[in-house]
């Protein structure tokens, strides 16, 4: 299922327009992701549990997968589908072993981390930022596009966009190799979320209609 996926919404406190997080999810999944992550860091581990039980309720009505960000026992404990896991959490070797049922997707920030993460046994690995970001604290300045054309012929493993990416981007990800697009922003704080997620469904679509023809 995790092939199919095409935008990637990542939900997090914060970043909502001062809605609540399962409301904005509900209407996530009304404009049809297929995934949906769930990202509180420095949240309690009972706080993050609470709010992944809520997701995993509407996640699994909606037939969406759920990820938890950096939360692996929690992951596990609420019946999520994967984890996804940064450089500084549990070591994906070692998540792979530990939960060999889960989908681990790993962040990387250049080319030697995305094939360090895949060859750890990421089920996915992210690319990322592409671009300036305020949503996330990394040390690294952004990819760029010609980062990624040079990374995605490398991998294997499935693999994941992320970083300041605005719907616009899109043609020119997919021309890049690129077909998931995880996006923060400019989904949970959209208007009108529905229309945002399907927007960006319908432009992903067509992007990659062009390619293949």
């Amino acid at each position: 299922m995790f092939r199919a996926v095409d935008v990637y919404p990542v939900l997090s406190p914060g970043y909502c327009l001062g809605r609540a997080l399962p409301d904005v999810l509900k209407l996530v999944l009304e404009g049809g992701a297929k995934i949906v992550q769930l990202r509180m860091k420095g949240a309690s581990v009972s706080e993050v549990a609470g709010m992944a039980r809520i997701f995993r309720g509407e996640t699994d009505l909606a037939g969406a997968l759920l990820i938890i960000n950096d939360y692996l026992d929690v992951a596990l404990g609420e019946g999520a589908d994967g984890v996804h896991l940064g450089l500084d959490d549990v070591p994906i070797a070692e998540a792979v072993a530990a939960a060999p049922e889960l989908i681990v997707g790993a962040s990387s920030h250049s080319e030697a981390e995305a094939l360090s993460a895949e060859r750890a046994g990421a089920s996915y690995v992210n690319i990322g930022p592409l671009f300036s970001t305020s949503t996330k604290n990394v040390p690294a300045p952004p990819l760029g596009l010609d980062a990624l054309r040079r990374i995605a012929p490398m991998l294997s493993a499935p693999f994941t966009v992320m970083g300041g990416i605005k719907r616009r981007h899109i043609p020119e990800l997919v021309a890049a190799g690129a077909t998931r697009i995880a996006m923060v922003t400019e989904i949970s704080e959209a208007a009108d979320v529905v229309s945002r997620v399907r927007g960006i469904r319908e432009t992903i679509a067509t992007a990659q209609s062009g390619e293949a023809g």
